[in-house]
């Protein structure tokens, strides 16, 4: 059934093809469906199986807050070389990346960081909500879990050395409680005592098996009639300035729309739609520790190490790590090690019966602003990637907003900060 308010698409035109099955892609596909559109969903993987598998699991709301804040350019060359920092790079990789790092680096100060927060906030800061809708009645609403959200540090020294990141946080509406001692200690005794101080959050959720949800989404689609491929999309076709079809593997698809949510992989796809776009891969690693012997509370950000800790279905994610070294190069051995030993020394006597590890890839763009719009110049082409750390958080809205952008409505946000076109 069409939304209220939009036209019903003329069932005899092409579909809409949507380009990459992560989160952004599948909330893309569901929200087109419901407005009434034929999609095609066409990945070159399963649905799921990228970044939008090896999340951290958390509806991090609060997440507005950019990695490039002030003093990180101080920081960043001290962390590159200290094997116990979460920052690594392939050097072999150094000379590709420097054109996006100087960019990228060049908005670790506090003007850019509160207007990044800014652009942030409308896409993520209702997270929850935004899944609920998004998995009603599909059956992936199993693995939503409403939960508060736990910062985690040494001290209260600590977190007051936060204090820019929570100052952004308390301007965009959000607030905690502090705990600290007999309280922190009541509120999850599995916390080392050397974790002296905490932050909690209310009003966030979390994903108990990320990868499921997404194909549980994925499977609703398929199930009201949408078309899945599995193939990789290699170009377009245009005809008097408008789309008229995706080129994928050998077949050539009619569309009267298509929408990039490829992630990591969007920015090739993007320069065949004329864009140049600064777009990196930022590498994020997880291990999962089957049946462990002691769990947090809560979902937890350990502050000291720029990790999280994620309760999940029989198991414990530790997430995080930013490494540089492209989509093609291995994985590092020692930030799955280096996870695993700060996930120790938070929770003493951690114990498993297995360990899996995953490594992925984020889209970072180099402002760390989403690309959500029309591609200029262009009719019918649309980009909805580089959600940098928040794909999961965010990819629901993003998805309702390419939705309503394509079926020719205009969303009640201003688009200009996600403006496809605000690098050329």
């Amino acid at each position: 059934m069409a939304a209220a308010g939009s036209n019903p698409p003329d069932a005899r035109q092409p579909p809409v093809a949507v380009v990459g099955a992560g989160i952004v892609g599948v909330a893309t596909a569901i929200w087109l469906q419901r407005d009434g559109h034929e999609v095609v969903l066409i990945d070159r993987g399963a649905p799921g199986d990228g970044a939008s598998y090896g999340n951290g699991g958390v509806l991090a709301s609060c997440s507005v807050v950019p990695v490039t804040v002030p003093g990180l350019l101080a920081k960043a060359p001290r962390m590159v070389f200290d094997p116990g920092q979460p920052l690594f790079v392939k050097w072999a990789y150094l000379p590709r990346l420097l054109p996006w790092l100087r960019r990228y680096l060049g908005h670790a100060n506090a003007g850019d960081a509160r207007r990044i927060a800014a652009a942030l906030a409308p896409v993520i800061s209702d997270s929850l909500t935004e899944h609920e809708a998004l998995a009603a009645g599909t059956g992936a609403e199993k693995w939503l879990k409403p939960c508060d959200y736990v910062f985690l540090y040494r001290d209260r020294t600590h977190y007051l050395a936060d204090a820019f990141a929570w100052d952004l946080r308390r301007a965009h509406g959000f607030s905690w409680r502090e705990l600290d001692g007999a309280a922190l200690r009541d509120h999850d005794p599995a916390l080392a005592p050397d974790i002296g101080f905490a932050a909690s959050l209310g009003g966030h959720g979390a994903i108990t098996d990320p990868g499921r949800y997404v194909k549980a989404l994925a499977a609703h689609f398929v199930s009201r009639g949408g078309r899945m491929l599995t193939t990789a999309v290699t170009d377009f076709v245009r005809e008097d300035g408008r789309i008229q079809g995706v080129r994928a593997g050998a077949e050539t698809i009619a569309c009267r729309a298509v929408v990039v949510c490829a992630g990591a992989w969007s920015k090739p796809l993007a320069r065949k739609l004329g864009l140049k776009i600064p777009l990196e891969s930022e590498r994020g690693y997880h291990v999962e520790l089957l049946d462990p012997s002691v769990i947090p509370r809560a979902p937890c950000m350990v502050a000291a190490g720029k990790f999280v800790m994620t309760p999940m279905e029989g198991r414990l994610r530790l997430a995080g790590i930013v490494e540089f070294g492209g989509l093609e190069r291995p994985p590092s051995r020692a930030p799955f090690d280096l996870l695993v030993k700060q996930a120790q020394a938070t929770l003493p006597g951690l114990r498993w019966a297995e360990r899996r590890e995953w490594m992925g890839h984020r889209p970072a763009p180099a402002d760390s602003i989403p690309i959500i719009g029309e591609a200029p110049r262009l009719k019918g082409a649309f980009l909805g990637f580089g959600h940098h750390h928040v794909g999961l958080t965010g990819g629901p809205r993003t998805g309702r907003l390419l939705a309503q952008l394509v079926s020719g409505r205009t969303p009640n946000l201003d688009l200009a900060p996600y403006a496809p076109s605000r690098f050329q």
